[in-house]
């Protein structure tokens, strides 16, 4: 998923390598932060007792993104694994739950605006990179399951 969105930042006019761009190094303060980092940052406002700095934005975000993938993999695995033999299409499936999921929790969050104040085209590339998300857990797990 995340060569998808890069692909297009480097598309859209995009200069800095993948390395910065993943790690999100040019992330600076909160108020330029994703919303993962949003989502991390109300965690952190709650557990420590004062602001975290502007430096903990980029790594939040990170931290945040990659521990939310992970989670939905995980609970795909889980699923998967009582069937038989999961179908393909329940990679997309994924994709498509972890994307909906997203445009009702953070609206409720006040970090994302409601899914119809969104046009089309920014809900189809969203949509997009998760179908490949989903698409490609489901990939990794039927290759690691073909193993055992």
């Amino acid at each position: 998923m995340d060569l998808v969105w890069y692909a297009r930042y480097r598309r859209g006019g995009g200069e800095g390598g993948f390395a910065d761009w993943e790690f999100s190094s040019r992330t600076l303060t909160w108020d330029e932060a994703g919303a993962p980092a949003q989502v991390g940052r109300r965690v952190l406002q709650r557990l420590l007792p004062c602001e975290p700095p502007d430096s903990w934005a980029g790594p939040t975000n990170n931290v945040v993104h990659w521990g939310y993938g992970l989670m939905w993999g995980s609970l795909y695995g889980l699923v998967a694994r009582s069937a038989a033999a999961p179908p393909m299409a329940s990679g997309p499936v994924l994709g498509v739950v972890a994307w909906g999921q997203g445009y009702v929790v953070l609206p409720l969050a006040k970090i994302y605006k409601p899914i119809w104040e969104y046009d089309a085209a920014t809900l189809a590339k969203d949509l997009s990179a998760h179908l490949v998300f989903g698409t490609v857990t489901a990939v990794a797990f039927r290759l690691v399951s073909a193993r055992r």
